[in-house]
């Protein structure tokens, strides 16, 4: 969901937002989404019944409808690149990180349970270093992960780190120098920071703090 909505926000586009429980979805929300998973677009521009599921789905979907700013790359090379990059960070990594760092702490609050930190502590050092190591490798000292300007690259692997850090973990500046200032440098953007301020309204009530 983030993840649509920062691109939607990157490229101006206005939208409404319907809030659903993907625990307790509506009785047909599976004619819509047949994983019944969020996020799903309605876009009543293309027709009453257009619903697009999947993240990255509508994110492809959204960019071939408008265009600009283009957030996906032009030469070939660097379009496979941010495919794969945001297939990486959207599937494996997302799935890691929620299930061994963000449900622990954030899920256990929200069903009113005691948050096992020290559950999300052992995912944190045992099973998300790996995927640290690799972005840290394929950013190294640029701003970008492809080419030299934002892409769904970026906007897909900065996205699970907001989850993280609503645990309370963030990456190690001394051992993961160059995505820790990526991660920083794109939850700044106003793109993120909306999504973050929101969200965080929520969670502060169940005592839980956003790490940065």
């Amino acid at each position: 969901m983030r993840k649509v909505r920062v691109l939607m926000a990157e490229k101006g586009l206005a939208y409404n937002h319907d809030q659903v429980n993907p625990f307790k979805p509506p009785p047909d929300f599976e004619t819509i989404s047949p994983l019944k998973r969020i996020p799903v677009l309605r876009d009543e521009g293309d027709g009453a019944n257009v619903t697009i599921p999947d993240s990255s789905v509508i994110c492809a979907y959204l960019e071939r409808k408008h265009p600009t700013p283009s957030l996906y790359p032009s030469a070939p090379v660097d379009y496979a690149r941010a495919l794969w990059l945001e297939e990486y960070a959207s599937s494996d990594f997302a799935r890691v990180g929620a299930v061994t760092v963000f449900q622990p702490v954030v899920l256990k609050r929200i069903m009113r349970q005691e948050s096992d930190f020290a559950a999300a502590k052992e995912g944190w050092e045992q099973k998300v270093p790996p995927f640290f190591d690799y972005f840290e490798r394929e950013l190294g000292d640029r701003t970008h992960f492809v080419g030299d300007k934002l892409s769904i690259a970026d906007i897909a692997i900065a996205s699970p780190f907001v989850n993280l850090a609503h645990a309370g973990f963030v990456p190690d500046s001394g051992r993961h120098p160059h995505l820790s200032r990526f991660v920083k440098a794109m939850h700044a953007r106003p793109s993120f920071a909306a999504c973050i301020e929101e969200e965080c309204k929520g969670l502060s009530r169940l005592g839980l703090k956003y790490a940065s």
